[in-house]
């Protein structure tokens, strides 16, 4: 698992750069990358309103990408690099895969799953918790600012 900090900044530059795609689509500017063994193995951007998916959230399309890669549908030893906190369906599907591991660069105060409105990841409640680290990149929350912005306009 990933845990220096120049190495999750050249992640989230990743994570970045998928959420800018999703932007430039119209559509919620959030991404998100999959790490297993220092190697991205997956990247996502939400598809939400290009793909009519409610479903089209960028982590859970990153989890099926890195299912496909790995042959495994438990991601145990996999980190996911998100420029959002998760929302409850996202994280849902983060337990059901077992991931490793989650760094976020903003917090989602509408529907956040992790700190801001309930922490579904590390719940006792659930036979899976996964290992979070909020990871504060002001980039994160300024392109959904510009996205939203924008949107109003």
């Amino acid at each position: 698992m990933i845990v220096q900090g120049g190495l999750i900044q050249s992640y989230m530059d990743e994570a970045l750069n998928c959420a800018r795609v999703a932007y430039d689509n119209g559509d919620v500017p959030v991404g998100a990358i999959i790490v297993k063994e220092g190697n991205i193995i997956a990247k996502a951007y939400n598809r939400k309103e290009k793909d009519l998916d409610v479903l089209g959230h960028a982590e859970v399309i990153a989890i099926k990408e890195a299912v496909k890669v790995t042959g495994d549908w438990r991601l145990n030893d996999c980190t996911m690099i998100c420029t959002l906190e998760p929302c409850p369906m996202c994280a849902g599907t983060m337990l059901q895969a077992r991931l490793g591991k989650l760094v976020y660069g903003a917090y989602d105060l509408k529907w956040g799953a992790h700190s801001t409105k309930l922490n579904l990841l590390e719940s006792d409640q659930f036979n899976h918790q996964v290992d979070v680290m909020y990871f504060p990149d002001e980039r994160c929350s300024d392109i959904l600012k510009s996205f939203f912005k924008q949107l109003r306009t």
